[in-house]
């Protein structure tokens, strides 16, 4: 527990400073192996729902994001997503017990991209939906190299970042500030990816 209490420090101080955190080691080698040995990203990628863009209207266009998806139940899902899920409502009350964001809930999703594929530039809060805080993803991808691509690009004002997706890391950011980009990767890249909201989240109407 003191290690994950550290993860959550990591997270916790970079959301103050700097408005995005990362936690190198947030799931094992273990942990990320027993997820990758689920159905969901052993199917074929094409079994998973294509990921549309906007709230209303969903409008699928893969020349600005590729990925598929598929929402997670936490009452429905296996022990090896639980497990994952029960480490990020530990995150969301600390950071609501040091940072005094007033999060009540989170939503997530599993997000394969195919070799190839991105997401262009964007926030991930809607315009006329407030209720995403914090966006949070923990990669799945086993033996990532840096020439293998796949970066999720981050801008600032001043500057930009790029984090490579390996596996096990967590990284979350500020939702209604942080524009970024996922860059496009030379093998399919995999993450559970969500966020934390205000607001009580229902599954049944995503």
């Amino acid at each position: 527990m003191d290690e994950l209490q550290n993860q959550f420090e990591l997270i916790a101080d970079g959301l103050a400073e700097k408005g995005y955190g990362i936690a190198e080691n947030f799931l094992s080698k273990e942990e990320v192996a027993a997820i990758r040995g689920l159905k969901v990203l052993q199917s074929d990628i094409e079994t998973l729902q294509k990921a549309g863009i906007g709230k209303e209207n969903k409008q699928i266009n893969e020349a600005v994001r590729g990925d598929h998806i598929q929402w997670i139940d936490a009452a429905t899902a296996p022990m090896e997503l639980k497990i994952v899920l029960e480490k990020i409502e530990l995150l969301r009350t600390y950071l609501n017990r040091t940072l005094f964001l007033g999060l009540k809930d989170f939503e997530v999703h599993i997000a394969r991209y195919p070799a190839g594929a991105g997401y262009k530039r964007h926030l991930d809060q809607f315009k006329k939906d407030d209720h995403r805080k914090i966006s949070v993803v923990c990669y799945l991808n086993e033996g990532w190299k840096a020439e293998d691509g796949g970066q999720l690009k981050m801008y600032f004002p001043d500057h930009s970042l790029e984090v490579l997706p390996e596996g096990g890391k967590l990284i979350c950011f500020r939702s209604d500030s942080i524009e970024h980009e996922v860059l496009p990767a030379g093998r399919e890249r995999a993450s559970l990816t969500g966020w934390m909201l205000d607001q009580y989240s229902d599954l049944r109407h995503l």
